[in-house]
């Protein structure tokens, strides 16, 4: 079963640009880099990527006639972001597309002239990747993943469909995603929730499992899994630990939830991706991403597994299971 729904933050954010008139392209052959933070045969990440050349090709971008496009991938692994930075930039591409906070802030580092169009970063402004939303003002601009203010949804997920809830751990890897921004937004928002929060930092695959094992040990906790590429590289550990010491957990994209987690609440990933390569296709006809606006999302989906809930002892509300646009039975 599967709705959509459709809001806005920035007032209309997803700006649609007439491709026909834009259909001559340059002479030369152009150039784009990708650092991609997860592994190459992610099967999300494909999609998404498949969205992105769907994109390009739309705009009369075809790979190997008039744009050549080198992609590295990160695999989840934070010591690779810097080198894999540094062999992108050494290329000269005409633009690089960036995908996660640490991505951006590698290549930012490495060059502050290449235009970068990033996607999956939650803080722009805090990462000191732009000015404003509205006006970058440097080489950076893309498309806007989580503001901080989601974790009242989370939370109150979580508080919805397990009333008895009293501590919530935050789990993600502060080298992989802006941990201390969502921190400081969660921390604000449980006191009216009746939440403690417990701050759960990881960095591997040993980590999650030592963290997730200890955090059960006291009754009435849940699980937030922010959007950290570590937990995405290892969710089927995640979402086996959450079963087996039945922890209810809220994820930030529906795939957890297909593959066995609770719920989610997130943005369509594959939509931004396609969004992204608008802003590509004008960058490489002249834009500066100085000029760009950072688009806000626009498309956000709710997900819910009624078999895991069943293997919970969870009832799922009603109003949580109106919201959903797709519910795993």
């Amino acid at each position: 079963m599967k709705r959509r729904e459709f809001i806005s933050l920035l007032g209309g954010a997803a700006v649609v640009w007439p491709i026909a008139a834009r259909a001559q392209q340059p002479d030369r052959m152009q150039r784009i880099g990708m650092l991609i933070g997860s592994a190459e045969d992610d099967p999300e990440m494909k999609s998404r990527l498949a969205s992105f050349r769907r994109g390009l090709e739309r705009r009369g971008w075809s790979e190997g006639r008039n744009v050549r496009i080198d992609t590295r991938f990160a695999e989840g692994s934070a010591e690779r972001y810097r080198p894999l930075a540094q062999e992108l930039v050494a290329l000269r591409p005409d633009v690089i597309f960036a995908h996660t906070t640490p991505v951006a802030e590698a290549l930012q580092q490495e060059s502050r002239t290449i235009p970068i169009v990033f996607v999956t970063v939650s803080d722009p402004i805090g990462s000191g990747f732009i000015s404003s939303l509205a006006r970058p003002g440097g080489n950076l601009t893309g498309m806007l993943f989580f503001e901080a203010s989601i974790l009242g949804k989370w939370l109150a997920m979580l508080k919805e469909i397990a009333p008895q809830l009293k501590r919530v751990a935050l789990v993600a890897n502060p080298k992989t995603t802006p941990y201390d921004y969502f921190l400081r937004a969660a921390a604000a928002i449980a006191p009216s929730q009746a939440i403690e929060l417990v701050a759960s930092r990881v960095g591997n695959r040993s980590d999650i499992e030592r963290i997730i094992v200890d955090f059960a040990r006291v009754p009435n906790g849940g699980l937030v899994l922010l959007p950290d590429q570590t937990t995405i590289v290892h969710r089927d550990l995640v979402i086996e630990l959450a079963a087996r010491h039945r922890l209810p957990a809220v994820y930030t994209a529906s795939y957890f939830v297909v593959t066995g987690g609770l719920m989610s609440y997130g943005i369509d990933q594959v939509d931004t991706f396609r969004l992204a390569a608008a802003y590509v296709d004008r960058i490489l006809r002249g834009d500066k991403p100085a000029d760009l606006p950072v688009q806000a999302p626009t498309r956000y989906e709710t997900a819910v597994n009624l078999k895991t809930a069943k293997e919970l002892d969870l009832t799922v509300p009603p109003g949580l299971l109106l919201a959903a646009d797709e519910v795993i039975e």
